[in-house]
């Protein structure tokens, strides 16, 4: 396996890289780097930009209005955006439905709702999760009772991120129940602004407004708005998960995170030196960045066989586990160069406007809700306990 990039790849880097230093607003970009709040209006613009430059869906074929980049190219891309402190460009429209929708939605869902997607016209959330539902998904209780031309829904979705903003909500829901219990479900495409739809939020440790609860009292979906056949949902339920996992490795947030990392170490002092210079913390660095590389090849080999039409498999797993692990121990690495100054826990040192007095140095206002919120990773898109058992029986056959 070749591991250097190619001429054409590099130049691929360097356009790349000219256009972020030319497009990317600075006002964005500074909020990224200083781990400052993002409004929904930063994550929008960014991706009308790219949209406006053909970049917009980095991962979909062209037929769909996407880039057809290579493997190679998507994680350029995603690297070299992380480096320069573009947004994420959110996954619940990109990387989660509209594959599904690719995939097993019919042509007039394609013509509706994927241009829609690409443009940043329209915003999704996931209502998988429910009370007593997450990891166990086949249990969900939330239904939809088809009348006529209309399913009538109720029930409750949890941990549903950014519904707040959300147009659009893609849902796992009832629609029988005899035989087993992933057998009775459907896929639902379910506008935010119908009649009987509530969100309330659910406030986080950091104070932070990121999640939410969402109510459906009989709530009116056409049939039209189901991908695929009724009570085929936990097939296409699973497909999503697949690319949802992938995307949770973030090699090129965690690089840039990485990157943090060591400047801190080299402005944090332990007996008098820089503390990069400590020989079992630069360790600890050197552990994490090998486990990091070792990510990314394996990445890059789950973007190639995406691109040749296979849907991700367990190997998905194996990113989600490893990736979410080296988020996790890259945010604590960064809490434990900052000693004490990791203590304080100031949310309103996030506001883009925030002219107050930080406690410790400026990079360590946001770092200690940095920590909090990323201690979600290894439970959400299914808890590394579950991928490991995926990986057991389908890799292993344990």
């Amino acid at each position: 396996m070749d591991l250097e990039f190619s001429p054409q790849e590099q130049q691929f880097r360097a356009e790349l890289r000219a256009f972020l230093v030319a497009k990317l607003p600075a006002d964005i970009s500074r909020k990224v780097k200083e781990g400052k709040r993002l409004a929904k209006d930063d994550f929008v613009r960014w991706q009308k930009i790219l949209h406006a430059q053909g970049w917009g869906a980095p991962s979909w074929p062209e037929r769909f209005g996407g880039t057809g980049w290579s493997a190679v190219e998507q994680h350029i891309f995603d690297e070299e955006s992380a480096a320069a402190g573009a947004p994420l460009q959110l996954p619940f429209g990109l990387k989660m439905v509209a594959p599904v929708i690719m995939a097993f939605g019919d042509a007039a869902q394609q013509a509706q709702f994927l241009p829609r997607i690409v443009d940043g016209s329209d915003w999704w959330c996931q209502g998988y999760s429910e009370p007593g539902s997450g990891s166990d998904l086949a249990s969900l209780k939330t239904r939809a009772e088809r009348r006529g031309e209309h399913y009538v829904v109720n029930g409750q979705k949890t941990w549903t991120t950014l519904a707040q903003h959300a147009d659009w909500i893609f849902c796992l829901v009832r629609t029988a129940s005899e035989g087993r219990p992933q057998e009775g479900i459907s896929f639902l495409l379910i506008d935010m602004k119908s009649p009987g739809v509530t969100v309330r939020p659910i406030i986080m440790n950091d104070g932070e407004h990121e999640i939410n609860e969402v109510w459906f009292d009989e709530v009116n979906v056409p049939v039209g708005n189901r991908v695929g056949e009724e009570n085929r949902g936990w097939t296409y339920a699973k497909f999503l998960l697949g690319h949802e996992r992938t995307g949770i490795a973030g090699v090129g947030r965690s690089k840039a995170a990485l990157k943090h990392l060591k400047e801190i170490a080299r402005r944090e002092t332990c007996r008098g030196r820089p503390l990069i210079e400590d020989l079992r913390f630069r360790d600890r660095i050197a552990q994490v960045e090998l486990e990091l590389m070792a990510l990314e090849i394996t990445n890059l080999r789950v973007l190639s066989s995406e691109k040749e039409k296979k849907a991700p498999g367990p190997e998905a797993s194996i990113l989600k586990i490893k990736g979410s692990e080296i988020q996790q121990t890259i945010a604590e690495l960064q809490m434990s160069a900052l000693g004490h100054y990791a203590l304080p826990w100031q949310p309103e040192a996030l506001d883009a406007h925030w002219d107050g007095e930080s406690i410790g140095p400026d990079y360590a206002a946001p770092l200690t809700g940095h920590y909090f919120n990323y201690r979600k990773t290894t439970i959400y898109g299914g808890s590394n306990e579950i991928q490991k058992n995926i990986i057991a029986q389908m890799v292993l056959g344990l």
